[in-house]
């Protein structure tokens, strides 16, 4: 009898809201690993390679052979590890690095470095990863690099070899600074390129030719840059306060001179021309965007010595060419595929026999096209996640809000497809850094995932954030639970004032700084949120400062966060009053807390502590995940986390008080 109560339940439902109702997508779905990513030509034209995941779930590297039309072959691919990221070194060759498996089978490791040739022949370990987990067909004799050793770019001039960074260990001094090498991929030869380099090096700019052409160092809150001069002598360039002052960083070095370089002299990063002859910046920017930082990369035809465009973002990516063959090019390919953004993929671009395209929107992943440029075909290789339904994807929106102290506050909105009868219940999410951008237009599995369970999804820039200005950088400073936990509010209440959400169904959530967050959200303002969940996030500054196992450096503690965050005893009765931790007892709203047992950016003393000083009455659900670290790696830990934040949201927001 229930039943069929429930059935006629459901059947009226359906007709109310005018259509059947759909189950909502997996949740997995959201969380596994694209099918295909990363599509990359060779410098030739002639051969693809991308990553792939297996029916086991671990990603590999295969190539495909475009002109003889071969099934794609895997040359390289590992038992516990997926393949993270791959570069073409030559037409012959390439480099790989890997990642923690998402089916559990691997630790916490570090990148490493691997070469191979596109046949699956000659496989190189280059860089250890961690241990000897990783098992190798490779029988050479063992000459990898530490770990502290990182891939930087490909040389890139028809030789075999590879430019890498080395980190220093940290029972380094700082003074070790970052490292510059040649690494030859087939004999594992080191070449040096840091001599004469000055300490404390926290960047190195190369020429198109594959030269060292700039270096930047950081030391007891000072920045220096130097320019490298003809006969290679390190020549001192400019120097000052490393956050309170602007300089000309240095961006490209192309041929005959040119340079570009990074400054926010119009409140906004732009690239400017230099002239390196005086070192002064042209008056007008080659790229800027209106209200946004410059960020984005450019193209570069080397066979051609031609700098033929820009790829940026600001609201949404984009790209901007500077040929009008590539121009052309564009617009037959946006002409095909409307309604997405296509970005092209190129090396030898003007002479390419083929363009690798990558077509993508808010509700649709990545799907990968060919275009042939003499015909002007468009083939399709293949969708990276053909399980995600647009349809049933939620739009997303970049709006421009005022908050209480008249800051215009950049907010992404994530909306259920489904037609809206009346307010919905909304999860405020908030991002982590929190001095980065953290937000971008594109598909997103955690604001899709949350929208495709009915929750508006809001994601407020806060002040403090990056990539929309220096006086909006600026305007965090020190505002850690103040002006910047305002800014959150301030976008919720935008968003209620617009009919979209009901108020009396809001859970604030995040991770790292967003965990913080959503503590400091409960403590401060309980009336506006109904639940909050926070994973491997802050609990108190002074844990920041105090706990010496962290990866924050020391030159970050000590002269970075008294400036960004507050200086520890100048600013020791502010840090206190914003810290979750010290305000425990006056938490009174649901919880849920997840913390990885190996994060070392926050580590998990800073949940166990804010644990334990909450009232033995406050309800909390609470979970570590042993092989974790700062954010979810594995696909059985995304499911267990966001299957446990469906539940909790369902239960707290799934009817009005």
């Amino acid at each position: 009898m229930w039943g069929i109560q429930l059935g006629r339940l459901v059947a009226a439902l359906a007709f109310f809201l005018g259509g059947a109702v759909a189950a909502a997508p997996p949740l997995e779905d959201f969380f596994r690993k694209p099918q295909i990513a990363a599509p990359k030509l060779s410098p030739d034209g002639r051969h693809l390679a991308v990553q792939v995941a297996g029916g086991d779930g671990l990603v590999r590297l295969a190539v495909i052979d475009l002109v003889a039309l071969t099934e794609a072959k895997v040359v390289a691919g590992f038992s516990n590890a997926d393949v993270h990221s791959h570069h073409w070194v030559n037409d012959q060759r390439l480099v790989l690095s890997i990642s923690v498996a998402q089916n559990g089978t691997s630790p916490q490791i570090d990148p490493g470095l691997w070469a191979v040739n596109r046949d699956g022949s000659d496989l190189r370990p280059l860089i250890k990863s961690v241990s000897q987990f990783i098992k190798e067909a490779s029988q050479i004799t063992d000459r990898r690099l530490d770990r502290n050793w990182q891939f930087h770019s490909v040389a890139d001039d028809g030789s075999s070899d590879v430019f890498v960074v080395r980190q220093r260990w940290s029972n380094e001094p700082e003074s070790v600074g970052l490292g510059l090498a040649r690494l030859d991929t087939l004999t594992g030869k080191l070449t040096s390129l840091a001599a004469g380099a000055p300490s404390h090096v926290t960047g190195w700019v190369l020429d198109t030719e594959g030269r060292p052409a700039a270096l930047t160092t950081a030391q007891q809150g000072r920045y220096a840059s130097y320019l490298r001069d003809a006969e290679g002598r390190w020549q001192p360039w400019q120097e000052g306060d490393n956050y309170r002052q602007s300089f000309d960083m240095p961006y490209w070095f192309g041929p005959d001179g040119q340079t570009l370089v990074a400054n926010n002299r119009s409140g906004f990063d732009a690239l400017y021309r230099l002239d390196r002859k005086t070192l002064q910046r042209e008056a007008q920017p080659l790229v800027s965007l209106q209200g946004y930082d410059f960020r984005g990369s450019l193209v570069y035809d080397k066979q051609a010595r031609q700098l033929l465009g820009v790829h940026y973002e600001n609201d949404a990516p984009g790209s901007v060419w500077l040929h009008p063959q590539l121009k052309q090019w564009q617009a037959a390919i946006d002409a095909k595929l409307p309604g997405t953004i296509n970005r092209i993929h190129c090396n030898r671009c003007l002479t390419a026999s083929r363009l690798v395209v990558s077509a993508y929107s808010d509700q649709r992943p990545a799907s990968f096209y060919l275009y042939m440029p003499a015909s002007g075909e468009l083939q399709a290789l293949a969708a990276s996640m053909p399980w995600i339904k647009p349809a049933e994807m939620g739009r997303r929106d970049m709006v421009r809000i005022q908050a209480r102290d008249g800051l215009e506050l950049p907010v992404l909105l994530t909306q259920p497809a489904d037609r809206a009868q009346a307010a919905r219940p909304a999860v405020l999410l908030v991002h982590g850094g929190p001095y980065v951008r953290g937000t971008h237009w594109p598909w997103e599995p955690m604001a899709q995932f949350l929208a495709s369970r009915g929750y508006v999804v809001i994601e407020p820039e806060f002040r403090g954030s990056t990539g929309y200005g220096q006086a909006h950088f600026k305007a965090g400073w020190k505002q850690w639970g103040l002006a910047m936990q305002d800014d959150v509010a301030d976008a919720l209440g935008w968003a209620v004032k617009q009919g979209l959400v009901d108020p009396k169904r809001v859970c604030i959530a995040g991770a790292s700084y967003g965990g913080y967050a959503t503590l400091m959200g409960l403590i401060k303002q309980p009336e506006l949120y109904r639940c909050g969940i926070n994973w491997v996030g802050v609990t108190d500054i002074e844990l920041l400062y105090s706990i010496h196992w962290s990866d924050l450096g020391g030159e970050w503690k000590g002269y970075g966060m008294p400036v960004l965050v507050g200086d520890r005893d100048k600013d020791a009765e502010q840090l206190r009053a914003t810290s979750p931790l010290q305000r425990a007892a006056e938490l009174k709203r649901p919880l849920l807390m997840a913390y990885g047992a190996e994060d070392r950016r926050v580590p998990l003393k800073h949940g166990l502590a804010f644990r334990d000083a909450m009232p033995k009455d406050q309800e909390l659900e609470w979970v570590v995940y042993d092989h974790e670290g700062h954010g979810w790696r594995e696909l059985k830990t995304q499911q267990d986390f966001w299957g446990r934040v469906e539940r909790f949201l369902a239960r707290h927001l799934g009817a009005a008080p």
